[in-house]
């Protein structure tokens, strides 16, 4: 690893969060080398059968950090669980939002969703988006971050960027995460609170390691 210029590999295969980790990375100006597993040719698929965030993403990190360490690569390694807390329908889907999507008609979970809450009224439709991090450094320890993003759920899908239920949540200002521009997105998610926290700490002990 080069000593000047921390190397972080993603462990995800999801290419929508290879995307937003990478602006959010940029956005804090730290200097690091973001790595795909297949730049480095992992290829692993982990189970994420945990009960929490945390234990799916400690699945994730501990599976692709190995694949790295049988591979001879010396890097951080970044993992995320997420998900979509509805309180009208008791924190569902939550920890299961991404089966949510792929289980809906058409792969709508958005569609889907709005149809659940088609009778649920504007005060009871609060949610808020919700992201572990697990971060494995180069000498095997591991650190956890959180980020939650308050909002409520939509009368309709609006916005073309982001992804998941980007287009039904609607932030602080009153669009939905998917009619905000990246950056201003970024500010604000659930998973650019959690990785900021996570580029602190590689910041923090590079330049210790650098001093």
């Amino acid at each position: 690893m080069n000593r000047s210029k921390p190397s972080v590999l993603l462990a995800s295969n999801n290419a929508h969060k290879h995307r937003e980790l990478r602006d959010i990375f940029e956005m804090s100006d730290c200097p690091v080398e973001l790595m795909l597993p297949r730049e480095i040719g992992i290829r692993v698929e982990p189970a994420e059968d945990a009960d929490s965030y945390l234990g799916n993403a400690r699945i994730k990190a501990r599976a692709f950090a190995q694949a790295a360490a049988q591979r001879g690569v010396q890097v951080w390694v970044l993992a995320d669980d997420s998900g979509l807390e509805v309180d009208a329908l008791g924190g569902r889907p939550g920890l299961h939002s991404s089966r949510y999507h792929q289980q809906a008609p058409a792969g709508d979970g958005c569609q889907a969703l709005l149809e659940e809450l088609a009778d649920v009224p504007d005060p009871n439709r609060t949610a808020r988006f919700r992201a572990v991090i697990v971060l494995i450094d180069p000498a095997g320890c591991e650190h956890v971050f959180e980020g939650v993003c308050e909002g409520r759920i939509s009368h309709e899908k609006r916005g073309a960027n982001g992804f998941g239920f980007d287009p039904v949540f609607v932030t602080g200002d009153g669009r939905t995460m998917a009619e905000l521009p990246a950056e201003a997105k970024h500010r604000i998610s659930h998973r650019g609170i959690a990785a900021r926290q996570a580029v602190e700490l590689i910041r923090r002990v590079n330049d210790e390691t650098l001093a």
